[in-house]
C-alpha cells in the first residue's frame, strides 16, 4: 500500500484559454494513467471542486512509495507536463505528503521530536 502521495492543486483555466486547459488536463490523465499501468503509481485520482469562493478548483490525488513519486516528478515528461499547466491554469502546485506508515511513522515521532519544546 502507498505510503505516500502528491496532492496536485489547480485553481481556474486563464481566461480565454479554456481549451488549452482541458488538453493539459487530459494530457495529465493520460500520462498518470500510463504511470498507473506501469506500476511507477498506485493509483490516482482527478477531483473537481464545486464554486466555494477559494482559489483551488481541483486536485489529482496520486498515491504511490516515495521513491517512485520521486523519480516521476523529477522525470522530463511530468515537468514538462508542470511547465504547460503552469502557464494555462491559474494557481497550480505539486505538494508531496505522507499516507499509510509513513503518516503513522511520523505522528508516533511528533511527540518524542517534541517533547522538550514545551
Amino acid at each position: 500500500m502507498a505510503d505516500h502521495g502528491l496532492f496536485v492543486g489547480f485553481g481556474f483555466p486563464v481566461r480565454g484559454r479554456e481549451e488549452g486547459a482541458v488538453k493539459v488536463f487530459n494530457e495529465f490523465v493520460q500520462y498518470l494513467a500510463g504511470q498507473a499501468q506501469q506500476g511507477h503509481i498506485e493509483s490516482f485520482e482527478p477531483v473537481l471542486l464545486r464554486p466555494h469562493g477559494g482559489d483551488l478548483g481541483g486536485f489529482f490525488l496520486i498515491r504511490g512509495e516515495g521513491a517512485a513519486l520521486a523519480q516521476m516528478t523529477a522525470s522530463d515528461e511530468f515537468q514538462r507536463l508542470v511547465t504547460r499547466a503552469q502557464t494555462i491554469v491559474e494557481h497550480f502546485g505539486v505538494v508531496e505528503g505522507l499516507m499509510g506508515q509513513a503518516l503513522q511513522g511520523q505522528m508516533q515521532s511528533f511527540l518524542p521530536d517534541t517533547a522538550d519544546l514545551r
